[in-house]
């Protein structure tokens, strides 16, 4: 590796005035919390199962959110809500480029001055972000060592190929380092190395000077290649055919799924290979959290940790003959692991409440003791941390896809994923999808024209109360119970 000097013609622009900063409020007794928030790419509920050393260090110690989702499935509009706590169409970034998505447009609005890392590094955290931070950073920063607001330590990709792990450069800490094609050089060890050495320079603060780190492996993202060490393993794997694989019957599905093929024998060849590294690639994740840990025990932090692990977006292995894809309304897509452990979480504990990616910035603040910003959508979810039951809880969650200005009008939709295991989904050409998971989990009877009239007319009523709404106003739609 090597370090190198960089330009970009761009020049940074000026942040819109008017963004105050949010009020402190006071903690609670004792030292406040650390924080490390893993999340892994493109990552499905069902993909998260093979897990073992992540369900033993961290679920078995706390507890899994089984139904928890996220609103717009895709890369960096679900890294923005994480940042911002915002819906898509309250933060605007509902695509990986730009115009109407990526760093550029998260940049350009001047999102970055008001996130979960400028909250908690105002109240005094050592904050630190290791790995992938927004799409098209690498490409659309102004120039190749900007750091954004909030964040002390910095290690992200600035070019390269960091997507296949080897040969990219990052931005470690204002400064540009190349990396190789050598084994050792593999960016996924690189996170894990600094990760640790974040994780041991924190321990050394005072406790009034707790940490906030944002871990963001690559992986498994495709190509999907893990360290060499792991690509000989698993040969013998089996692809999951559950019954939505290869759908035979589609014609209840909207007009882009009808147009898809059913998969061949070398199409399912393929996604079987793709879906081994992501095996492996889960296997290189298991080890990276299980080296955090050791690290956080050697140095006395874990009992002051809340570990959280999650995933951005889910994906398809051939469900609804889908042979490799994000960004739609269903289950594979939408429905992604949550496992957090800490100190006052109730161990080997299992959470049905309907919870989202919009939750975890106004969760941190609130386990900090800093009151966010009133923009923010989602809620804190400390009551079901402890072990209680809110006397409200969210219904029904907002369900959002890419603008039509990206997809057309025949792939964009808005929806509802809710607590009675329901979805809804209006597209934007004017196709409906209803289905009832309870007695088709899988998603294979569309029943919106069989629905009770006045189940459709609830879920739409609440369906047009929160597509445009935020703040408390969405958290109080969001409580009705359509149906």
């Amino acid at each position: 590796m090597k370090a190198v000097n960089m330009s970009r013609r761009r020049l940074v622009q000026a942040l819109p005035a008017g963004l105050a900063a949010p009020v402190l409020a006071a903690p609670a007794g004792g030292p406040r919390p650390n924080f490390l928030f893993i999340l892994v790419d493109d990552m499905e509920y069902q993909l998260f199962q093979s897990m073992t050393k992540v369900r033993r260090l961290v679920t078995q110690r706390g507890m899994e959110f089984r139904n928890h989702f996220v609103t717009l499935a895709l890369c960096c509009a679900s890294r923005a809500t994480i940042l911002r706590g915002q819906y898509g169409h309250n933060h605007g970034v509902r695509d990986n480029h730009g115009p109407y998505g990526g760093f550029e447009k998260f940049f350009k609005d001047g999102l970055d001055a008001s996130t979960i890392a400028t909250w908690l590094q105002a109240a005094g955290y050592r904050t630190g972000l290791i790995g992938k931070y927004l799409n098209t950073y690498e490409a659309e920063a102004p120039h190749p060592n900007y750091i954004p607001p909030g964040w002390n330590t910095w290690l992200s990709p600035n070019g390269g190929d960091e997507y296949r792990q080897l040969n990219y450069s990052v931005n470690d800490n204002g400064n540009t380092v190349e990396y190789g094609h050598d084994p050792k050089d593999h960016f996924h060890d690189l996170l894990t190395t600094r990760a640790n050495r974040f994780l041991r320079e924190a321990a050394k603060d005072p406790s009034s000077k707790p940490f906030f780190l944002y871990l963001a492996p690559y992986l498994p993202h495709g190509p999907s290649l893990a360290p060499a060490r792991y690509l000989d393993l698993l040969p013998d794997v089996k692809l999951p055919r559950p019954p939505s694989f290869n759908e035979a019957d589609v014609s209840d599905k909207p007009g882009w799924l009808r147009r898809l093929p059913l998969l061949d024998s070398a199409r399912i060849a393929q996604i079987r290979r793709f879906y081994r590294r992501q095996l492996q690639a889960a296997l290189a994740l298991d080890d990276m959290v299980e080296s955090v840990v050791r690290t956080l025990q050697a140095t006395g932090q874990l009992s002051n940790t809340f570990i959280v692990f999650t995933s951005d977006n889910g994906y398809f292995h051939g469900e609804h003959r889908i042979p490799g894809d994000k960004k739609r309304a269903y289950e594979e897509s939408i429905h992604v692991p949550l496992v957090v452990c800490g100190p006052g979480i109730p161990a080997g504990r299992v959470v049905t409440q309907l919870t989202s990616n919009v939750d975890f910035a106004p969760t941190l603040a609130a386990l900090a003791g800093v009151a966010p910003p009133g923009f923010v959508d989602g809620r804190s979810l400390v009551p079901l941390l402890r072990g209680r039951t809110p006397a409200r809880w969210r219904q029904a969650l907002l369900l959002e896809s890419q603008p039509p200005e990206v997809n057309s009008v025949y792939q964009s939709y808005v929806g509802l994923r809710t607590q009675t295991d329901r979805t809804l989904v209006l597209w934007d050409y004017g196709f409906r999808e209803f289905y009832e998971l309870k007695t088709d989990p899988y998603q294979l009877q569309n029943r919106y024209t069989a629905m009770p009239e006045p189940l459709r007319m609830s879920l739409l009523a609440q369906l047009r109360s929160l597509r445009n709404a935020g703040g408390a106003t969405l958290r109080r739609a969001e409580e009705v119970a359509a149906g």
